[in-house]
């Protein structure tokens, strides 16, 4: 059975944004991020139905509520289309943090127009789905054409949407007024239009100028006789059928994009040509990065928490294993690490290039009823772990062009 869970995670606003992250029983192929159409919410029909059938074909899904919408926090009033653009940014950082970035970015109508505006900042995207989408955020005034002029006039106005009422300011006409289609040229990105001929609320005009703007690779394909809402369970089931045809074009299958790595040595590929980086063993595959703070998107530790993490865990398994060995009543041991830089005082030519020594500090913690004598010798067996031995050797790297 595919698993649902409820979320929350921090919006544009500093709000809490509510979400759902559905996920099928085996490790998931890839995840979709879906973005509702405006108004809406995470749980209309389409998005709902939709999501549970990628799931069925092995994605992970995760919909949210915009800020003011749903279950989100936030007003309504006070948000714009760059908060949504913004909303969907941090949407994909929470599924970052959860291991599940997303390769696919869908869209319903401004959410697909919100995708494309997003895509760039979201690097691990491979694909982009917008349906039945504006080219630029300005059509949706088209929903509240009557009342521009009293928004323009007297700051904002009550407006009626989908029988539903909304307060809609300035703001927000301003901030529409300032997009365009140019950025969607400049999408890395397979891109994928659907859009129904008969589609009255946003027309298929605005699919061909979405596709006429992008640049290859790019297919459109028509929904036939859908509306725009795809109320029908067939056009949503439908959709999420051609999107997995659609990703399978890009999307590696399981266990395609892993190298193969001999028993004793490490692979390291990249995965975004910046920071992010995939780094494979013979049975084991994890993440490296950066922190936001130098130009990384923080998916993984950085090399020098990579290093830390082997002198740390090293030194747990040979205190571990010496005590086992002693049969003494070791309960936990628990290390903290830091490496650091430091100026040396004495040293040659110092006066010409100022000397630095690295330095990695190593507390220890020994839990259990241990007398003085064991957790000493303890904290002299924490300096015969290998990966100390090895690091405070002669260690010689050397480097073959392959």
């Amino acid at each position: 059975m595919p698993n649902r869970q409820k979320i929350e995670f921090p919006g544009s606003n500093n709000t809490l944004l509510a979400g759902l992250l559905e996920t099928p029983d085996s490790p998931p192929l890839a995840t979709a991020l879906i973005a509702h159409c405006f108004t809406c919410g995470k749980d209309i029909a389409a998005a709902s139905r939709i999501a549970r059938a990628l799931v069925k074909h092995g994605y992970a899904v995760m919909r949210f509520d915009f800020t003011g919408l749903g279950n989100s926090d936030g007003d309504f009033a006070n948000t714009n289309f760059s908060s949504n653009v913004q909303d969907l940014i941090a949407a994909a950082n929470y599924l970052r943090e959860q291991q599940l970035a997303p390769s696919i970015l869908i869209g319903h109508s401004l959410g697909g127009t919100a995708v494309l505006n997003a895509a760039n900042d979201i690097p691990e995207s491979r694909g982009v789905v917008t349906i039945g989408s504006p080219a630029d955020a300005q059509h949706v005034s088209h929903q509240f054409a009557c009342d521009i002029d009293t928004i323009n006039e007297q700051g904002q106005a009550e407006v009626n949407l989908a029988g539903r009422s909304f307060t809609i300011k300035k703001q927000f006409l301003d901030d529409i007024q300032t997009t365009s289609v140019e950025h969607i040229a400049k999408l890395k990105k397979d891109l994928l239009v659907l859009h129904s001929p008969v589609d009255e609320t946003v027309s298929v005009s605005e699919a061909e100028r979405i596709y006429k703007a992008a640049h290859h690779p790019k297919s459109f394909i028509s929904l036939d006789n859908a509306n725009h809402l795809l109320t029908k369970a067939q056009d949503a089931e439908y959709v999420a059928n051609l999107i997995s045809s659609w990703s399978s074009r890009f999307l590696p299958s399981p266990g395609e994009d892993r190298p193969n790595v001999a028993k004793g040595e490490i692979t390291v590929t990249e995965r975004d040509h910046k920071f992010m980086l995939d780094v494979f063993s013979d049975s084991h595959h994890w993440r490296s990065d950066e922190p936001a703070n130098v130009g990384g998107n923080n998916t993984g530790p950085d090399p020098y928490e990579h290093l830390l993490a082997a002198v740390g865990s090293c030194t747990a398994m040979t205190v571990r294993m010496y005590a086992s060995r002693k049969k003494w009543p070791l309960e936990d041991v628990a290390i903290t690490l830091r490496h650091s830089r430091e100026h040396m005082t004495d040293c040659e030519n110092c006066d010409e290039t100022p000397a630095k020594l690295d330095v990695i500090e190593r507390d220890i913690s020994f839990a259990g009823d241990l007398s003085d004598e064991q957790r000493a010798r303890l904290l002299q067996i924490a300096d015969k772990c290998p990966v100390h031995k090895t690091l405070t050797g002669n260690l010689d790297i050397r480097t073959n062009a392959v």
